[in-house]
């Protein structure tokens, strides 16, 4: 691609005891496009997206962030460059309600002397949750109910809004209909779409090939802690994607 990189991994390393999870693995990300982190179990897609969040330190290799290195020491570190994660748990508060969920963490509190005491703008924060709702299209039917009264669909369209809403730059999302059903999962992929065409780079990590097929733009595989092939979308398919994954096809120019 001609245009700058987002987000470069150069030469990642990640050991756990006598696990090496990372092998000098390069991963790399572009402004504005869908790019899925695919390899087998094992093959270091988590520990990498940890590294990227700020989760973990790598032990070795570099991050580069608009051309730039970067040390990410906390994931307030990576929120500060744009960079927001939806793991697969969601890590939503199941007995508050889509706006407090949206803004956990990040309060709005009332203007004047009742602020400084403490006091929510829950107004505030639910018209900003209804808008960011309504910009991305999330199928989200109320923004008062706990959220532990909706379906998994609707759960991770609020996690999914929650990151657009704080990311300017990119957002992680760890299988993210792998809970889900055919409907709610292409909802779901719709919703990446919107971000991507907010401007957003996305990186998806999936198991389900259909899936990274439909919704991506690029496909980066993983295998054995290191990147061993990447792939224009349009111009693959899952039979490649597969002995990528697999070892049975590996590109020279892989990185």
């Amino acid at each position: 691609m001609a245009q700058q990189t987002l987000l470069q991994a150069r030469g990642i390393v990640k050991n756990f005891g006598h696990v090496r999870a990372l092998r000098g693995c390069d991963f790399d990300v572009y402004p504005g496009e869908v790019v899925a982190m695919i390899g087998d179990n094992g093959a270091g897609k988590s520990t990498l997206v940890k590294i990227v969040a700020g989760v973990q330190p790598p032990d070795n290799g570099e991050l580069y962030f608009d051309g730039e290195p970067v040390t990410l020491a906390d994931p307030t570190e990576a929120q500060a460059l744009g960079i927001e994660t939806v793991y697969q748990d969601l890590a939503l508060a199941p007995d508050l309600d889509p706006a407090a969920n949206l803004f956990l963490g990040r309060e709005v509190l009332k203007p004047g002397l009742i602020g400084k005491l403490g006091f929510l703008d829950t107004k505030a924060m639910t018209a900003k949750t209804l808008a960011a709702f309504k910009n991305l299209g999330a199928g989200v039917q109320s923004a008062t109910a706990p959220v532990a009264t909706m379906s998994g669909g609707q759960r991770q369209s609020i996690a999914v809004s929650r990151a657009a809403t704080w990311a300017d730059r990119l957002v992680i999302m760890d299988e993210p209909t792998a809970a889900l059903g055919v409907v709610q999962s292409r909802a779901v992929l719709e919703l990446i779409r919107r971000v991507r065409d907010q401007g957003i780079a996305v990186i998806i990590i999936s198991h389900n090939m259909p899936e990274v097929l439909s919704v991506s733009d690029r496909v980066e595989v993983l295998r054995l802690g290191r990147r061993v092939a990447q792939f224009v979308t349009a111009d693959t398919d899952m039979e490649a994607l597969v002995a990528a994954m697999t070892g049975a096809r590996v590109q020279e120019d892989a990185g």
